[in-house]
């Protein structure tokens, strides 16, 4: 069954905004789990504007027995409070390594990776990871020239950039997300997505979509989970993967 990952950037953000330490992310991490999700997800960006490297590390030892998934650039560089992403990443060991290309001060991830143009600063930073047995996804858009080219590099995994899927949610957008992850597949790579993807729209992408092995799912499931309740609303994102299967 797909996995459902739970990315907790949102709560980090609520904590940030007023100071202090509510709401705890942890503990929004620890009713994710207890409600059935399989992993965690965090992007600590060197900002600090919502997860942060404490929060990586305290999501290490919280996911026992799930999966930790950490997203970021793996260009970003050490600050005052932040030691550079491939330097957290070595310090918390996840699980999975998605690494995006947005740069620091962008609002939000919105495009994939140029592998055309980064593969040689890119490869043997996948290689350090790997070395590490560090599972890592890059970041794609929807029928990009560079699928192939991930497994060229070495990544274990893409994770399609469901941005444009998830503002239109039609027949060709599936399409599209659907040849994207049949190229993936046919390279040996495993298919990861992610990106405004919520309860009205997951179930038709996993049905079209098989080769789908996880889903990180933030910013729509916490606005649903204002309303519902947290656990309520992982229990509903498990059925509806489990209605798709």
């Amino acid at each position: 069954m797909t996995l459902l990952s739970v990315n907790l950037n949102k709560i980090a953000l609520l904590r940030n905004s007023r100071g202090g330490q509510l709401p705890d992310p942890m503990q929004a991490g620890r009713v994710a789990l207890a409600s059935g999700c399989g992993g965690i997800t965090l992007h600590p960006r060197p900002d600090l504007r919502h997860a942060r490297p404490a929060d990586a590390l305290a999501a290490r030892t919280l996911c026992q027995g799930a999966e930790l998934n950490l997203e970021g650039n793996p260009y970003s560089q050490a600050g005052a409070q932040y030691p550079g992403f491939l330097e957290l990443v070595e310090a918390c060991m996840p699980d999975q390594a998605t690494l995006v290309p947005d740069g620091d001060s962008q609002l939000t991830s919105d495009h994939g990776w140029d592998l055309g143009t980064e593969r040689p600063r890119l490869q043997p930073m996948i290689a350090r990871l790997r070395g590490l047995g560090i599972r890592v996804s890059l970041f794609m858009d929807v029928d990009s020239p560079d699928i192939e080219r991930a497994a060229d590099v070495g990544a274990d995994r893409i994770e399609i950039y469901t941005g444009p899927y998830a503002h239109t949610a039609d027949a060709a957008a599936l399409d599209a997300c659907a040849r994207t992850a049949e190229r993936a597949a046919r390279v040996g790579l495993g298919v990861n997505a992610g990106h405004d993807l919520d309860q009205h729209n997951l179930g038709a992408l996993l049905r079209w979509v098989p080769e789908i092995c996880e889903v990180s799912i933030g910013h729509a499931l916490i606005n649903e989970a204002l309303y519902d309740g947290l656990a309520v609303t992982v229990g509903r994102y498990l059925d509806i993967i489990r209605a798709a299967r």
